[in-house]
């Protein structure tokens, strides 16, 4: 069983920036693919992207990609998201989530673990 944990959410005026970050139990984080979602209001939860358990390799959706990257820290059980140029589109609640490494393709959104998701606003 893995908990998850997401911090660094907040209140932010457009054009700026946050970094979200995941904390995961256990002892095997780095052996797990780690993904981040959002869900807006009124909207279905969507990939934001994802990272390989220990290459490091992401995917970014093309919504996020040029404005927010991941990155993790395997020795602290850490995955992170760093989002930059915020519009008040990215506002949602985001969640990251963790599935055993079995060669799926990083678009695949099946997950095995949740964290409880953390609150971004981005005001105009």
């Amino acid at each position: 069983q893995v908990q998850l944990v997401e911090s660094g959410g907040g209140l932010v005026q457009a054009g700026g920036s946050l970094r979200l970050s995941c904390a995961a139990s256990g002892r095997t984080f780095s052996t797990y693919t780690m993904g981040w979602f959002r869900q807006a209001p009124g909207k279905e939860r969507d990939l934001v992207g994802a990272i390989t358990a220990s290459e490091g390799i992401t995917y970014y959706s093309e919504s996020v990609k040029g404005r927010f990257t991941i990155s993790r820290d395997n020795a602290k059980n850490t995955v992170y998201l760093h989002m930059d140029s915020l519009t008040p589109e990215d506002t949602a609640v985001y969640s990251c989530a963790a599935r055993v490494a079995r060669g799926r393709l990083l678009t695949d959104t099946t997950y095995d673990y949740w964290g409880q998701g953390t609150q971004v606003t981005v005001s105009s």
